[in-house]
């Protein structure tokens, strides 16, 4: 399509969104106006009394009941939490897109957005957030996704044709702006500053003035085709994931080849920025989903028509039922020191000036004619008998319907009723909230998809290896590598954020912090009701406590609590393995091996002690045994010499070495003499 078939087209489209919803936003503004501005005077009667001189009063209690259920949802914020949806996704990659999500909410102050838009479903019927993808900082080609936040929601203008909770079926929307039109010139320099539609001089779109110029956003979501892979390594892809050189490097030097490919129903979604005349920018989405968040308030349909209500759309005639009988009480008895003088005709003729003034100036005295004929001209003034009940009891019953309106009571608001004790109102509370929880539900299906939006853009935004910072639950911060394999503590990882499909649900409740608080206050009346606990839980209440140090106390109160106490019992034995032993009985085992123990080395001891008795026995006998047959041959030696002798041979010589003859001298006749043997040595034992 050329661009002037375009532009028709953006305003075929803006002219029917206009027709469809001029109701509810001609209704979003009175509400807002009425109930925040305190516009809730009809104009003719303002006008009327103001002529007159008369109170026009403006006693405003709707912000009361609005702060009521805007803060409640302040204070139960409701949080994403991203699941696996198949088996290529995994619970850990699911807790890095938690992270991720959190990450984005801090960086953003996603909560003011929130915070704004609940407040204005609820002041007038609908309010919104955008999901943007901006650059990191101008010094960078980074990207990251915010959440912005809506401040005017009749700047933007949705599908007339949405049935939807969401703005998942959504495929046409706008969000116009009016720009200045010297900044708009220097902005986008060679483009006209002129009106969106310059036929159509009814047009809530058409420039307001000839200083400013009306620039817009418009949003469009086709329906198309699209080529899905099925790789050798039975993972699905797009056909765009090829296209991409890097991508297809990889898979080409991992042999990984397409297999099958078919066609499926899908989104495409351009952001275009247009004026009256010409569209200035015009850039593909990288997602499936326009990225403005509604959050709507009270939603109907009535033969077919959408009506989205406010809290206060129903209060408002009991409010201004409250402004006029206040008002008039306020009246009656304001007018009260001024109550006319009554007299008979020529009472006040006397010093008239004063007696003019009289109801509205304090004179130091007033004069009156007397008599006049005979008869006594005294001014008299009418009493005042106070506020009549009636009036009182208008407004009383005025207050009355819009809490019954609303749902909200006395003790909803803050305020003492006749509810006596603590469950009566925390009862009567109750029911307040449950009346105005479809606000709070609402809110919990918006930012429901706020998640799907981000988890179908995450895998876009944070492409390639990147180091990521997510955030846990309670604040902290930490680096992750995403898209790439690490090593976590000898295991290789991957958190590939586009593998696998996530679901996204959201968890109302306390945020972490005020669970943290309540947690601690419940440890302490555990404490108070049960004083032998504090030992075993001291450390954990230290580290609920909310102020400096406190981790540094619960880490050393962790340390002095016995480890049995502190790491819980043993985890329980594998299957087939015996039953334990009993303490006393391990007990008994272990005096009794003591025993044992001691008898062993006592019977060792002695076998000992006879083993060297038996040896010293065995040593002494070989001695006697030595010394007994030293002395056989020396007595058969000196037999053998005497016969020789006698025959008159000489003597048989000592045998060399042999110590038991002792050698004679050369030339003597004389005979060895063997030392007497030495008596053994008993062994000492």
């Amino acid at each position: 399509m050329s661009e002037k078939e375009d532009l028709k087209e953006a305003r075929d489209i803006f002219d029917t969104i206009c027709h469809e919803w001029s109701e509810q936003r001609q209704a979003f503004a009175s509400d807002m106006k009425f109930a925040r501005l305190g516009e809730q005077w009809p104009a003719i009667i303002m006008e009327q009394r103001r002529l007159d001189q008369r109170p026009c009063l403006t006693i405003n209690r709707l912000p009361a009941f609005i702060r009521q259920v805007v803060n409640d949802a302040r204070m139960n914020k409701p949080a994403i939490k991203v699941r696996p949806a198949d088996s290529k996704a995994d619970i850990k990659t699911a807790a890095i897109y938690d992270g991720i999500i959190r990450n984005i909410e801090s960086v953003s102050k996603a909560p003011i957005a929130y915070d704004t838009a609940v407040d204005c479903a609820v002041s007038g019927g609908f309010g919104f957030w955008t999901v943007d993808i901006e650059y990191v900082n101008d010094f960078n080609f980074d990207k990251e996704l915010r959440i912005n936040r809506i401040a005017n929601p009749l700047t933007v203008y949705f599908d007339a044709y949405t049935t939807a909770a969401d703005s998942a079926d959504w495929n046409n929307a706008f969000v116009a702006d009016d720009m200045p039109t010297k900044q708009f010139q220097a902005q986008f320099p060679g483009y006209d500053a002129s009106p969106f539609d310059d036929d159509s001089k009814d047009n809530p779109w058409r420039n307001k003035g000839e200083d400013t110029t009306r620039v817009a956003v418009w949003w469009n979501r086709s329906e198309v085709e699209r080529t899905v892979l099925l790789l050798s390594n039975n993972e699905i892809v797009y056909a765009e994931a090829l296209e991409d050189p890097t991508t297809r490097a990889i898979f080409d030097a991992a042999g990984i080849t397409v297999v099958q490919e078919r066609l499926v129903p899908s989104f495409k979604v351009k952001r275009r920025l247009i004026t009256g005349t010409d569209i200035i920018e015009d850039t593909p989405w990288a997602g499936k989903f326009i990225p403005i968040i509604p959050v709507y308030g009270e939603d109907l349909n009535v033969e077919g028509k959408r009506h989205l209500r406010s809290l206060v759309r129903d209060g408002k005639d009991a409010q201004t039922n409250y402004n006029f009988w206040r008002t008039s009480t306020a009246e009656l008895v304001a007018l009260a020191p001024k109550a006319p003088w009554v007299g008979p005709v020529g009472a006040f003729e006397t010093d008239a000036d004063k007696w003019a003034t009289a109801n509205t100036r304090n004179h130091a005295f007033l004069e009156y004619d007397i008599t006049e004929g005979g008869v006594e001209h005294r001014p008299r003034r009418e009493p005042f008998d106070g506020v009549p009940a009636g009036a009182m009891q208008e407004a009383l019953n005025a207050s009355d319907d819009m809490k019954a309106i609303f749902g909200l009571y006395d003790a909803s608001l803050g305020a003492r009723s006749n509810e006596t004790s603590g469950v009566a109102i925390t009862r009567r509370k109750q029911e307040g909230d449950v009346s105005t929880f479809h606000f709070q539900d609402n809110l919990n299906r918006a930012i429901e998809h706020t998640g799907r939006v981000l988890v179908d853009l995450i895998p876009h935004v944070y492409k390639g290896s990147q180091v990521l910072r997510i955030l846990g639950e309670d604040g902290k911060a930490q680096s992750v590598k995403v898209n790439e394999p690490f090593d976590d503590n000898g295991v290789t990882r991957i958190y590939d954020l586009g593998v696998g499909r996530y679901d996204v649900v959201v968890q109302s409740g306390p945020s972490f912090t005020t669970k943290r608080e309540e947690t601690a206050m419940q440890m302490i009346e555990v404490i108070r009701a049960v004083p032998a606990m504090a030992p075993v839980m001291i450390d954990e209440l230290a580290r609920n406590m909310d102020w400096p140090g406190a981790e540094k106390i619960a880490a050393r109160l962790e340390r002095m609590i016995p480890p049995e106490v502190r790491d819980g019992p043993p985890p329980p034995p594998p299957p087939g393995t015996p039953p334990p032993v009993p303490p006393a009985i391990q007990e008994m085992q272990a005096k009794t091996a003591a025993e044992i123990e001691a008898e062993n080395a006592k019977c060792k001891a002695e076998i000992e002690r006879d083993d060297k008795k038996a040896a010293a026995q065995r040593e002494n006998e070989r001695l006697k045994a030595l010394a007994a047959a030293r002395t056989a041959r020396e007595v058969a030696y000196i037999e053998a010499n005497t016969q020789r002798l006698l025959q008159g041979l000489p003597p048989i010589p000592v045998p060399p070495g042999d110590p038991g003859v002792m050698p004679a001298p050369p030339g003597a006749m004389t005979f060895a003499i063997p030392p007497a043997p030495m008596a053994p040595q008993q062994p000492q034992i």
